[in-house]
């Protein structure tokens, strides 16, 4: 398949899908855009696939859209970092549109849940794909409609109340992104990312392109819930079906923690010293408030919700170190991460439906009753915790060896005492919600009779996801390696440039 093909179709597969759901939403049969949401799914996991296995055989791979030549027209392109972020949008994608099959009820399927879904997914995917600002700020807006709307379906008072603060600060995100773009443009006159990277070592104000980077840094930080600008995670996380906050853990944050990597690699360099120094004072802020909001909860989701902040953290230390060592690990946290938080959220969602609520004041007597839902809890949290030899111990140990290398001794203290804290707070889940017994008795856990339709949709994507977590712990080589070549691209981005230029400088 050509790279014109394999860079299309991940995102106008998601757009048909949808069209499709929706179309068999009117039909009355609700398996329909169930089926229609897993199809389109398992379509994208596959030529996202076969991109990344192009990427890595040929390098970066770019097409003009229109026929338009870059910087003028609409650019693709994808190198390593944008096909991992590509393949794990999809599976991640996949799995929760089987669990959705049975989470989502028939009146939200009506409603249109699997075409919003699937738009959702085309958001993602096109803001990983795209070259330049504009339409990474045009993919942002059908990721914030697409989500808002997600959010909001089903009109419980809960959800509105979530979701006007989401999209109230997200689109203080919006007015900021637009207004850096403006600024950018009127510099260089151009917002092609590529050729930014060779037009901003012609300007000679230093001080003006480092204001717009941090105007950049605002816009981005919202997106990805960095300190001080989360709040709006924690307050709508928590509130929509299990399978919206799941797929919004796996993947909206991830989209800014992405473009921050993108720009401050490839386009903002000329003052490391202050725009990284920065990020890494943001990143140690971050962990400690994400860490320290999720002891306080006493909800499985919104300890969850506050640990994303926490983890968020540690992807922009990698960032901000700014070393080949530390973007290895933080591209190797982002695929970490978005796995093991996605997983968390469905576990937690399959542990409310047995015993009832998510307050862990209310639940319990999980372990007894559900043992192998125990361990599948258990693969996710420890691995979110950084315990060995699950994935996250890998993240955390590269992170922690680029911080002391450099000599960041703070930020490698912070990221160990992190660490520690998250171990607490999964520990207080496992201690509430599986150990101790429920408080209505053996009556309290099971009162909510599962099919064997609805566990095996329930409870497969779970066992992928653990499955995918504890393969990357038990063999990290090949996506260290992985990682490591991403890493080689975004500190030296000539082959990026180069063919999304044509050739040019």
């Amino acid at each position: 398949m050509s790279a014109a093909w394999l860079l299309f179709l991940p995102i106008a597969l998601p757009f048909a899908g949808a069209v499709l759901a929706f179309i068999a939403s009117r039909t009355g049969d609700r398996r329909a855009p169930q089926w229609v949401n897993v199809g389109t799914t398992a379509l994208m996991t596959l030529v996202s696939l076969l991109l990344m296995s192009a990427v890595w055989r040929d390098g970066p791979q770019a097409i003009q859209m229109g026929g338009w030549a870059a910087p003028f027209g609409i650019t693709l392109v994808a190198d390593i970092l944008g096909a991992v972020m590509v393949v794990i949008t999809a599976l991640s994608g996949l799995a929760v549109a089987v669990y959705a099959m049975a989470d989502i009820d028939e009146g939200r399927s009506r409603q249109g849940w699997h075409a919003l879904y699937l738009v959702l997914l085309a958001g993602v995917t096109g803001a990983f794909l795209t070259g330049d600002l504009f339409n990474l700020y045009v993919w942002f807006e059908v990721m914030l409609i697409a989500s808002f709307c997600l959010l909001v379906l089903g009109g419980d008072k809960a959800q509105l109340d979530g979701g006007l603060r989401y999209v109230a600060l997200n689109l203080v995100a919006t007015v900021m992104f637009l207004m850096a773009i403006g600024l950018l443009y009127g510099l260089t006159g151009t917002l092609n990312m590529a050729d930014l990277h060779v037009a901003l070592k012609t300007v000679d104000a230093p001080g003006l392109v480092t204001t717009i980077a941090v105007l950049f840094l605002g816009a981005f930080g919202i997106k990805s819930a960095v300190f001080p600008l989360f709040f709006w995670l924690p307050a709508s996380y928590h509130v929509p079906p299990v399978a919206v906050s799941a797929i919004f853990a796996a993947l909206l944050t991830k989209v800014g923690v992405y473009a921050l990597i993108r720009l401050f690699t490839l386009v903002f360099t000329a003052d490391v010293d202050y725009t990284h120094g920065l990020l890494l004072a943001i990143a140690g802020a971050t962990m400690v408030t994400g860490v320290l909001g999720a002891a306080a909860q006493n909800q499985v989701r919104k300890i969850l919700s506050f640990h994303i902040i926490s983890q968020i953290g540690y992807m922009v230390m990698g960032l901000a170190l700014y070393t080949p060592l530390a973007l290895l690990g933080a591209v190797f946290y982002l695929v970490h991460h978005i796995i093991v938080k996605a997983n968390l959220f469905l576990v937690g969602g399959v542990a409310k439906r047995i015993t009832g609520s998510f307050e862990l004041d209310r639940i319990g007597g999980l372990y007894k009753a559900k043992p192998w839902l125990a361990v599948l809890f258990l693969i996710p949290a420890l691995s979110l915790a950084g315990i060995p030899p699950l994935s996250g111990f890998w993240a955390k140990l590269v992170l922690i060896q680029a911080s002391l290398e450099v000599e960041a001794w703070v930020i490698a203290g912070v990221a160990l005492v992190v660490g520690l804290l998250t171990v607490f707070s999964m520990s207080k889940i496992w201690l509430e919600a599986f150990w101790k017994p429920h408080p209505d008795g053996d009556a309290g856990v099971g009162a909510v009779a599962l099919t064997r339709g609805e566990t095996v949709a329930l409870v497969a994507p779970i066992v992928l996801l653990a499955s995918i977590t504890v393969i990357i712990g038990l063999a990290p080589q090949p996506f260290l390696d992985l990682a490591a070549r991403s890493a080689q691209e975004l500190l030296a981005p000539e082959a990026y440039v180069r063919v999304v230029l044509g050739g040019l400088p």
